[in-house]
């Protein structure tokens, strides 16, 4: 079998550079998404009145080499003003991005960085 000489010594280096890295990343964002997920828990259960400024959707398409198939995730948002001028972007689900409109008023229900409802009126 004919070596690579130097590939032969640094391959082995890398790989493992690289799955440390890519591990870390992996480890990294899950313990972020916990930390929100219990900062959101231990956050108060607001109701404030807003409108609605904007909406946006966030689609991130996906192609699996593997199946060629490919496949979207779309991420629903609305950004919402307070009384007090500040404004607050919150992920919201699908089923009531339908039904918000910009301009809209009401009571908006959040919890940290947690959408709960907007009820208008």
């Amino acid at each position: 079998m004919i070596g690579f000489g130097f590939f032969d010594s640094v391959f082995p280096v890398l790989f493992t550079v690289m799955f440390v890295l890519v591990l870390g990343v992996i480890i990294a964002t899950l313990v972020r998404n916990v930390g929100q997920w219990h900062k959101n828990n231990n956050s108060p259960r607001l109701t404030v009145q807003a409108t609605v400024v904007s909406k946006r959707m966030d689609v991130t398409h996906h192609h699996d080499a593997g199946t060629h198939m490919n496949h979207s995730t779309t991420r629903y948002y609305a950004t919402f003003q307070v009384e007090s001028g500040d404004r607050m972007e919150l992920s919201i689900p699908d089923c009531d991005y339908g039904y918000l409109v910009e301009g809209d008023r009401g009571s908006l229900a959040f919890q940290g960085t947690r959408f709960l409802r907007f009820d208008r009126g």
